[in-house]
């Protein structure tokens, strides 16, 4: 990933499709009929759930390869995903307000969806706060990757819940009909380019944790090395 080539790339293209998608939602789509302008919003809440939900989800692919096979680069992996994860993850919980002021009328509600995706920030939360106060060390990047791969599971959770249970959150994208909402083209091409824009914008900010991960891992094995190397240069024998 330490490719400042496609770092550059990465970022022009995201650049684009930020402004492309910022165009067609004030622009180029049309208002829902019913909730007007707040549905505007759908065209961000979306890709973010989805790239905060892959995030959640490369952390447990990543820290059941770091229990495998022990290397360094699934732990630096998993934890610059955490991360990324926590930003998206809580931009969707704030657009999700910001909607349902308007449409509910009140900015947050238990509802199984909410409720479900809260315990999921929580759980994330709390792998980030093990992280941050503890040592780096095997031990806790092990412990780290059982929370990540055990809290990965409500994921699932989340996407199925308004199936589950009764919950006044809209399933626009697939409903219990089977069925979608976007009944206007223009709202699948807005759609498409807006989750295409956040996921070239995670996949970003994703390389450029894991570059910084990756250098301070190496920066503290070169300075276990060099500590090694003088204790063994100040020995008496």
């Amino acid at each position: 990933m330490n490719n400042p080539t496609i770092r550059n790339w990465l970022g022009f293209s995201t650049l684009a499709l930020m402004l492309a998608s910022l165009f067609m939602v004030f622009d180029y789509v049309p208002p829902d009929a019913e909730m007007g302008i707040a549905q505007l919003i759908f065209y961000y809440h979306v890709p973010l759930a989805w790239v905060a939900f892959a995030s959640f989800g490369l952390v447990a692919i990543a820290g059941i390869f770091y229990l495998w096979l022990g290397d360094q680069l699934w732990d630096d992996l998993g934890y610059a995903a955490a991360e990324t994860g926590m930003v998206f993850c809580t931009l969707m919980i704030i657009a999700g307000s910001i909607w349902a002021k308007p449409i509910w009328g009140t900015w947050w509600t238990w509802d199984s969806r909410l409720t479900m995706t809260f315990i999921l920030w929580l759980m994330y939360g709390g792998y980030l706060m093990l992280r941050a106060s503890a040592d780096d060390t095997p031990q806790v990047a092990r412990f780290g990757a059982v929370i990540g791969i055990v809290a990965a599971m409500d994921v699932p959770i989340v996407i199925v819940s308004v199936r589950l249970w009764r919950t006044i959150h809209p399933a626009v994208l697939v409903t219990k009909q089977g069925t979608h909402g976007l009944e206007d083209p223009r709202m699948v091409w807005t759609l498409l380019v807006s989750l295409t824009a956040f996921t070239l914008l995670w996949a970003w900010f994703l390389m450029l944790r894991f570059t910084q991960l990756r250098t301070r891992s190496r920066m503290s094995k070169l300075a276990g090395r060099i500590a090694l190397a003088t204790v063994a240069a100040s020995d008496p024998k």
